[in-house]
């Protein structure tokens, strides 16, 4: 599982989940990229699952890029626990997406057709809606 080697903040704030990716938000390295198109947290959990659905598919005939890591900490109190005595200690670590960032590219020898059903099977594990987005060729 991914996890930070070390953070600056043990307990951030949560922030906010406005605007737009104005970075990441392009196909660089792979063939096809999955792009989302809102705002939200994605665990670790659900970035491993969504690896391991890429790799199921692609196997040794191509090569998966992860675009995302997860690096702001969230915190989840006690069950039964009354309110007050502070904040709850750290639960796992989350990566905080914008619309239009790229969170898996795939390069794969088998053809496209391959890359995007493994983007797909990728896209059904992650809590947000997605598209599959084409390297642009300048």
């Amino acid at each position: 599982m991914l996890t930070p080697s070390r953070v600056r903040y043990r307990r951030p704030h949560r922030g906010r989940r406005k605007g737009k990716a104005y970075h990441n938000n392009e196909v660089l390295y792979g063939q096809f990229g999955l792009q989302t198109l809102e705002a939200a947290w994605i665990t670790a959990n659900q970035i491993e699952s969504a690896r391991i659905a890429i790799n199921r598919v692609v196997k040794k005939y191509g090569r998966t890029y992860i675009r995302i890591f997860p690096d702001k900490p969230y915190t989840k109190k006690p069950a039964e626990t009354r309110q007050g005595s502070g904040k709850g200690n750290v639960e796992g670590y989350v990566a905080v997406i914008r619309p239009g960032q790229i969170l898996f590219e795939v390069e794969c020898a088998l053809g496209a057709e391959v890359c995007k059903m493994a983007l797909t099977r990728a896209g059904h594990k992650l809590p947000v809606t997605w598209r599959i987005e084409e390297k642009s060729e300048l």
